[in-house]
């Protein structure tokens, strides 16, 4: 695929750092990450490109959105900003789409998703024994003393229940949030600021006036920790660890990659790059156990954990409003319907959705302009609903 195909009013010189995830250059910047930020490949091994299916009927099926003028699949996924989506049932992938500016075989960003792949990574580890999520902190990095993650354990990182005195503002320029970005080389060096590595940004982290284990509080810089700790417990580059213990287990067959600051250090809250049939192959490993090709890949022990545990009242402390009846757990979302659905979710519009009552697994990334956008999360959950529904 030409890389500017589709982006008939937007020149590759004209997306910076400065501008990369607003529309319309998002479009194409999403899917192509690596020639503005610094990656480290997750190697499947050997690549196998991928065909898109044909999805003119499956697309063209109406369904009920309650969206003016909004009644079929293929409506629905334009309305919602998508540039990959699919739908799978009982393992089989029975619908599919690309925008035109996207493609089968494109490695999208993923935004927070990376933290439910970090999680999975940190449970393969807790498994053998390498972490314990109830050790505080400090037994893994010395040189969190001093910092708001002194006298936290693991547990509350992995579950966002550190007290942490920070604001997750998106749309920041100036403040602590740029100066996160800034660190991770998402956004351009200002004039007057120090350069700062990943690692060293989150070491400056203070606690606010509040206790750790209280409510959920959603803070990017804590999965960013979590692959700061696994980094350092392996004495592994996570994207190497990520394509050994997962990529090529599971059978992936698109090399991923994730962005890396200034001294090579992943970005583990926010930067993987991977194709949507990957990541419905993740899914679909967890909704069925963990194993594949009869080794288990993902402990049978930290699924059960990450689906069943989660405080529903420190969630409740959140006031979410997306999923009333919900938990968090290791990084992922339980939605707390009956049927038992769970979700990983990235700004601007990026979702894993696990059906287990229905046997289905949803992906969709998107490049919607609004980083965040409660309603459509709230349009996207209702239609994720109806199609593990539909008949496969």
């Amino acid at each position: 695929m030409d890389n500017m195909t589709d982006m008939t009013t937007v020149n590759r010189a004209s997306v910076t750092l400065a501008n990369w995830r607003e529309t319309p250059f998002s479009r194409w910047s999403f899917q192509n990450v690596r020639e503005l930020v610094p990656t480290s490949e997750i190697s499947c091994g050997a690549e196998r490109p991928e065909e898109a299916l044909p999805s003119r009927e499956f697309l063209a099926q109406e369904i009920a959105t309650g969206l003016d003028g909004i009644s079929t699949i293929d409506a629905f996924l334009k309305y919602a900003h998508t540039d990959a989506f699919l739908l799978m049932k009982h393992g089989k992938i029975v619908g599919e789409y690309y925008a035109p500016h996207a493609d089968v075989n494109a490695k999208h960003l993923v935004f927070s998703i990376s933290k439910s792949l970090t999680a999975i990574l940190s449970g393969m580890l807790e498994e053998e024994g390498l972490i314990d999520p109830e050790k505080p902190v400090l037994a893994y990095l010395p040189e969190a003393k001093g910092s708001a993650y002194e006298d936290c354990r693991y547990r509350d990182v992995l579950d966002m229940r550190v007290s942490l005195d920070f604001e997750e503002t998106y749309l920041d320029r100036n403040g602590p949030f740029a100066r996160y970005r800034r660190a991770m080389l998402w956004n351009p060096v200002e004039p007057g600021f120090e350069v700062e590595t990943l690692a060293s940004f989150l070491m400056t982290l203070r606690k606010a006036d509040r206790p750790h284990g209280g409510g959920h509080s959603y803070l990017s810089p804590n999965a960013d920790l979590l692959g700061v700790v696994i980094e350092r417990v392996t004495g592994r580059r996570y994207g190497e660890l990520l394509s050994e213990r997962l990529w090529k287990p599971m059978g992936a067959r698109n090399h991923a990659y994730v962005t890396v600051d200034s001294i090579g250090t992943a970005r583990t809250a926010g930067g993987v790059c991977l194709t949507a049939r990957d990541l419905a192959r993740v899914g679909e490993l967890i909704r069925t156990g963990g194993a594949a090709d009869g080794k288990q890949i993902i402990p049978k022990s930290w699924i059960s954990d990450m689906l069943t545990n989660g405080d529903p009242e420190a969630w409740k402390a959140a006031n979410s409003t997306t999923m009333p009846n919900g938990r968090y757990r290791s990084q992922w979302y339980q939605t707390g319907e009956p049927d038992g659905a769970y979700c990983a979710i990235g700004i601007h519009g990026q979702w894993l959705y696990v059906d287990p009552e229905n046997e289905a697994v949803i992906v969709k990334l998107s490049s919607q302009s609004n980083p965040l956008d409660d309603e459509l999360k709230q349009d996207n959950l209702a239609f994720f609903r109806t199609l593990c529904r539909l008949a496969p």
